[in-house]
C-alpha cells in the first residue's frame, strides 16, 4: 500500500529532477563567452558605484558573463566564468545550482565575486567551493543605484541578518561581496544559496 502511494510522488519528482537536468545540459553548451563577454561585464559592473571599492581594493575575483537558470519545481543554472587576482587573468570557473522548491520561469544575469584577501581567493579556486545557505548579493541595476537583494549569496554564515544588512551595504560576508546584474527574464524564486564552483587554473 506504502508503494502504491510513494510511487506517483517519485515518478514526479524523477521527472522534473531529469527536466532540471536537461536544462542544465542545455545551459552547460549554449553559454560559451568570448573575451570582448567578459570585457564588456567588466565594464558594466565597474559602471555601478558601488562596485568601485571593490575593483580598487579586493584581492581578485571572478566574474560570469551570463548564469542562465530555469526552473519548473526543481531548479538548475549554470554559467561559465573567469578568475582575476589583482587585474591577472589566473583561470577558469564553472557555477552549477539545483534547487527544490516552488519556482517557475528562466532568467540570465551576470555576477561578480570579489575575494578580499588572498585566503578567500584559494578559498575559491581549492578546486570546489559551494556558498551557505545564509549569505545574501546586491542586485545591481545599470544606470542605477544598487538595490540591496534578499536573492543571492555571498558565502557566509553567521547571523542572517547582519548578512542581509552587509550585504544591502555592498560590505564583504567572509572576506567575500557578490554582486548580480540581471539581463533578462521572470522567475519567481531567484535565490543563489547552493552554487558550486570548480577552478582550473590557466
Amino acid at each position: 500500500m506504502a508503494q502504491s502511494l510513494l510511487h506517483p510522488t517519485l515518478t514526479r519528482f524523477t521527472r522534473l529532477f531529469t527536466a532540471s537536468m536537461m536544462t542544465l545540459f542545455a545551459l552547460c553548451i549554449s553559454f560559451q563567452a568570448s573575451a570582448d563577454d567578459y570585457s564588456e561585464t567588466i565594464k558594466d559592473f565597474k559602471s555601478a558605484k558601488q562596485t568601485h571599492k571593490f575593483f580598487q581594493s579586493s584581492y581578485g575575483y571572478a566574474i560570469f558573463p551570463t548564469i542562465g537558470k530555469g526552473g519548473f519545481g526543481i531548479g538548475a543554472a549554470y554559467g561559465k566564468g573567469r578568475v582575476y587576482r589583482k587585474g591577472s587573468y589566473t583561470g577558469d570557473t564553472s557555477m552549477t545550482q539545483v534547487s527544490i522548491g516552488f519556482q517557475l520561469g528562466g532568467q540570465a544575469y551576470s555576477e561578480i565575486i570579489f575575494f578580499r584577501n588572498a585566503k578567500a581567493y584559494e578559498d575559491f579556486t581549492s578546486g570546489t567551493f559551494e556558498f551557505g545557505a545564509q549569505a545574501s548579493a546586491v542586485a545591481l541595476t545599470l544606470g542605477a543605484n544598487a538595490q540591496a537583494g534578499t536573492t543571492g549569496n555571498s558565502a557566509g554564515a553567521g547571523n542572517s541578518a547582519d548578512n542581509k544588512d552587509n550585504a544591502a551595504a555592498g560590505a564583504y560576508i567572509n572576506n567575500m561581496a557578490v554582486f548580480t546584474l540581471a539581463k533578462g527574464g521572470l522567475m519567481y524564486e531567484a535565490a543563489l544559496a547552493g552554487q558550486s564552483f570548480t577552478y582550473e587554473p590557466k
